[in-house]
């Protein structure tokens, strides 16, 4: 039997859609809930692979965690309750578990191994090794400690501050973790801000963060409490049904429950240069996140913009299908 899946181009769109909760978020989520105090209901958590091979790392280091319908329910084991793993950490294809769990591992009181399929131990990891050594970190790599599996022997840190060459909100997140459990303060400083989810949840969960302007700084030793994390749904997955509807006169769709986070809206700031028709509906903020309803209206007449600077960050995963959408402007 051949499975062949036949595609019939679509005159227009019409709608309401539903997403998957945001993975940037659900990443987050999953590690904060798992390191507070108490019990953390997390819901609209995004399932995929890359969220997954998070919280089953975490779940080897003693996290209890258990499905309860359409929620995740986890029981924190506060600041110092994760245990030494017995076997490596797999992180699979996810760079932002790696990179995130890192900070976190590099600050415990046992020894860890993260490691990933063939393509994740390709990419290098010298951009959050380095200011994690800066704070004292012992973390072993290959390839002249650039390159995964990163064997870590945790030891107390020592906060810095950091001025990040390339805005990434994983190196950020990386060392806001460290932080966390650092003697001291820890600061992170940008050219341009990078999503700034991390930041808001840590807040939002007790942590004493201040954010001014590009600069970030935490204070370490301070706990987390356990309380109800909303996931909002994920933009960029958002950004196919927006961009599909921009581009096809007589289009009408609503995406509803989407995470309009300023760092990360990019996407629909540029559309709207462009000339798109797109209403913001229902707005409101949960979990120190915006979270409304996407409007969005086909007509056709698209023009050309200049996408530069400090909206990179804002929208480079929606890149792809930003170039798509410029195909049909003027």
């Amino acid at each position: 039997m051949n499975n062949i899946l036949s595609i019939t181009p679509a005159k227009y769109l019409q709608g309401e859609v539903s997403l998957p909760g945001d993975k940037s978020i659900s990443h987050r989520a999953i590690i904060l809930a798992s390191i507070a105090e108490g019990t953390s209901v997390i819901k609209g958590i995004q399932r995929g692979r890359d969220c997954l091979a998070t919280l089953n790392i975490l779940r080897m280091m003693g996290v209890e965690a258990k499905e309860k319908g359409d929620d995740l329910v986890i029981h924190g084991k506060g600041g110092v309750g994760l245990k030494e793993p017995r076997d490596i950490l797999d992180c699979e294809n996810s760079g932002t578990t790696m990179r995130l769990l890192a900070g976190l591992l590099s600050a415990q009181n046992f020894y860890s191994v993260l490691t990933g399929d063939s393509s994740l131990r390709k990419r290098p990891m010298g951009r959050v090794i380095e200011p994690l050594k800066r704070m004292g970190a012992q973390i072993f790599a290959r390839g002249k400690g650039r390159f995964p599996p990163l064997s870590i022997i945790g030891t107390r840190l020592q906060g810095i501050d950091y001025s990040s060459p390339i805005p990434s909100a994983q190196v950020k997140t990386c060392l806001l973790l460290a932080g966390l459990y650092a003697k001291g303060n820890t600061s992170v400083t940008e050219k341009y801000r990078s999503r700034d989810h991390t930041e808001r949840m840590l807040k939002f969960l007790g942590a004493d963060i201040e954010v001014d302007d590009l600069r970030v700084r935490i204070k370490g030793g301070v706990s987390l409490s356990g309380r109800k994390i909303w996931v909002p749904g994920d933009i960029s997955a958002a950004a196919f049904f927006i961009g599909g509807a921009v581009i096809l006169k007589g289009s009408k769709i609503k995406v509803l429950n989407v995470g309009l986070n300023p760092t990360r809206r990019g996407f629909i700031d540029i559309l709207l240069q462009m000339g798109a028709d797109i209403k913001i509906l229902n707005l409101k903020k949960k979990c120190g996140e915006k979270i409304g309803d996407i409007e969005v209206q086909g007509r056709n007449d698209l023009k050309g913009t200049l996408i530069e600077g400090e909206m990179i960050p804002r929208l480079i995963d929606e890149i792809p299908m930003l170039a798509v959408v410029a195909c049909f402007a003027r």
